[in-house]
């Protein structure tokens, strides 16, 4: 079975209630796998990144195996606003964040309740220099486990949206995107738009942070925010502190 989110965005949690961690979330027109249901829920596998976990079944909407591989192979569009409005029927308005899915509009097996986009769409592959004008967008975002919008992010949905946002595609965990690209010796190697990723006293990788030209890094820590980068790691202006450890620098693009 196969589905697509048709709300604006619904959390993704790690066990089948209402009172489990949200490990992420699917935002509006993501679509995906259905591969277990338990009473009201089903256990989803995102096609975007493979990322799994618990949706509530009431909020998505049922989709063929079809349309789901047509959606797979589509060109990925996406809502380029902060915020905007998909019109439904009786002009009805749902807001959508920055980010959402726009592919499955012009699907009318999919889009059987007529939604209608007319705000700014963002498609394809962008120049490398673009990712940090988007990472801005997401500037003061509050710290959110889980979150993957303005209206709350955590560290590497943070990173995967603004890459997404331009065409290239990252996994959903600091840990597994650390994983991706190619290793870089020193900070004067890297680039805007390389990643920086940190980890704590047992060498896990806990914090992912997109790279800034002249040792600055932005990233989500309380809120989506710029620092100083040198080669011990985040350094806070404010605190005048050092808040994470760097391990290691990746080229992804």
């Amino acid at each position: 079975m196969f589905g697509i989110c048709n709300l604006a965005i619904i959390p993704l949690r790690f066990e089948p209630s209402d009172r489990s961690e949200i490990v992420s979330q699917v935002l509006f027109g993501e679509h995906f796998e259905i591969i277990d249901k338990q009473n009201q829920w089903s256990k989803i596998k995102l096609q975007y990144d493979e990322y799994e976990g618990w949706v509530d079944s009431k909020q998505y909407q049922l989709i063929s195996e079809e349309n789901f591989k047509r959606l797979s192979t589509d060109s990925i569009i996406l809502n380029a606003d902060l915020i905007e409005y998909i019109t439904g029927p009786n002009n009805l308005l749902m807001p959508i964040p920055l980010g959402a899915s726009l592919s499955f509009l012009n699907n009318d097996e999919i889009n059987t309740a007529q939604f209608d986009f007319e705000g700014t769409k963002i498609s394809g592959v962008k120049d490398k220099a673009s990712l940090i004008k988007t990472a801005y967008m997401y500037l003061n975002a509050p710290y959110l486990w889980g979150g993957k919008t303005p209206f709350g992010i955590d560290c590497s949905g943070f990173t995967q949206m603004v890459y997404k946002l331009n065409g290239y595609n990252l996994k959903r965990d600091a840990s597994q995107q650390a994983l991706q690209g190619d290793p870089l010796s020193f900070i004067e190697e890297s680039e805007p738009g390389d990643l920086a990723f940190f980890d704590n006293e047992e060498g896990k990788i806990i914090h992912v942070g997109i790279i800034m030209s002249d040792n600055y890094i932005i990233h989500a820590s309380g809120k989506v925010r710029v620092d100083r980068l040198d080669h011990l790691g985040i350094y806070n202006m404010e605190t005048s502190k050092h808040t994470h450890k760097l391990r290691v620098i990746k080229k992804i693009i």
